[in-house]
């Protein structure tokens, strides 16, 4: 497994587990590359300079995105920094008799160019049979759009290698690098493993503490990172229209925490005059709460993103049988409601309607008790770790 980050609580990161955890029940064995790695991936390369938040690598994203040319100092540095982690992923399949590598988004969005161009250079030298899992691609993207250096997008994100074979997780995705490239790919959602469940329930009082509720406290529990795409302005709204002052919005992800948007946030929630708190799920730190302990504390799971490679949240609230409100953001309209789940939905934003079934929900909690069923069973049959094993091995099995 090979990406610039395995760690916290990004959906790239749970979906590299999850894929792990699925093949490992069929005798597959793994080991970890990558710039900020988990003590938990092991074993793996630690190797510090292929991160996509290193003051290096955010200088050079600098000076190739978002202008027209780049000075020949960059380009060297930009080489020298391929070279060094060509050479890091080679010692890396040697040490660790790497088989197969599968890439976790590190051929599909350029955070981390040199990581790229290396894992390609990789492939393109050894031959070693290599699957991209692409979480989203630079196209989806504005901040990728003017590229001094576009030869190299069309290089390494992704690579069109004989070996390379391509994996995504949602129907446009497979649609537009088909359009694109001429290449096609497998579509692996994200998954939860719902044929075993939980493996423990959630402490519902362990986040509620953590929070610093009181025992009558209604929590709307927004379970993502704090950046603007995750729409928490839809929640701080809805929270507002039911009008209740016993409701608290718990936002519950602090890895990458956007603080301008934060601040701006926090500023609406004070016109509105709504509770917003910042109260991470830290997963395996003995004594603080749990992602399991944050939904099992939540009246109701709001996911109002105005765009998702997949939703991996959104499974996660399924997972642990809790009453949904989303968005209808692209993927969710295509990929995830055909499957039949059953949410409280808006397009865009709060309406009355909205409003009055989540009030509805929350005075009757057993009222949301057969949606709750069904989605879990929805997702047993459309995305669990059987789905891994389905489509993840026979391609392990032809490389």
């Amino acid at each position: 497994m090979v990406s610039t980050r395995f760690a916290g609580l990004d959906g790239v990161t749970l979906e590299a587990r999850k894929i792990a955890e699925a093949l490992g029940r069929d005798g597959h064995t793994f080991a970890w590359f990558a710039g900020e790695l988990d003590p938990s991936f092991s074993p793996g390369m630690h190797v510090p300079s292929a991160f996509f938040d290193t003051p290096e690598n955010l200088d050079l994203q600098a000076a190739i995105f978002g202008t027209e040319a780049v000075e020949l100092a960059v380009s060297a540095r930009l080489a020298a920094m391929v070279a060094e982690l060509t050479e890091a992923l080679l010692r890396f399949v040697a040490e660790h008799g790497v088989d197969v590598l599968v890439v976790e988004n590190a051929l599909a969005i350029p955070m981390q160019l040199p990581l790229g161009l290396a894992i390609t250079q990789v492939a393109a030298i050894t031959g070693i049979p290599t699957i991209g899992h692409h979480h989203d691609f630079s196209w989806e993207r504005v901040h990728y759009a003017r590229c001094a250096l576009p030869g190299i997008l069309d290089l390494a994100f992704p690579p069109t290698l004989a070996g390379v074979h391509h994996v995504v997780i949602n129907l446009d995705a497979r649609d537009a690098l088909y359009d694109r490239t001429g290449t096609e790919a497998i579509v692996l959602p994200n998954v939860m493993d719902f044929e075993t469940g939980p493996v423990r329930a959630g402490r519902a009082e362990a986040y509620r503490r953590a929070a610093g509720l009181e025992d009558d406290d209604v929590v709307l529990l927004q379970p993502t990172r704090v950046i603007p795409r995750k729409g928490i302005e839809l929640t701080i709204e809805l929270a507002h229209r039911l009008a209740d002052p016993r409701i608290r919005v718990l936002v519950s992800h602090a890895d990458d925490l956007d603080e301008a948007y934060w601040a701006k946030l926090r500023r609406l929630a004070e016109e509105r005059d709504v509770d917003l708190r910042l109260v991470p799920a830290v997963p395996g730190d003995l004594g603080d709460p749990r992602l399991a302990d944050a939904y099992a504390a939540a009246d109701l799971v709001c996911y109002p993103s105005l765009w998702e490679g997949f939703g991996n949240a959104l499974l996660e609230a399924f997972f642990y049988r809790r009453p949904v409100f989303v968005n209808r953001y692209p993927v969710y309209v295509r990929d995830i409601a055909p499957t039949g789940v059953e949410c409280i939905e808006i397009d865009g934003r709060v309406d009355d309607d909205a409003v009055a079934r989540v009030a509805r929900w929350l005075e009757d909690p057993e009222g949301a008790a057969a949606a709750v069923e069904r989605n879990y069973e929805v997702g047993r049959r459309h995305f669990s770790y059987e789905i891994v094993r389905r489509r993840l091995g026979p391609l392990l099995g032809s490389a």
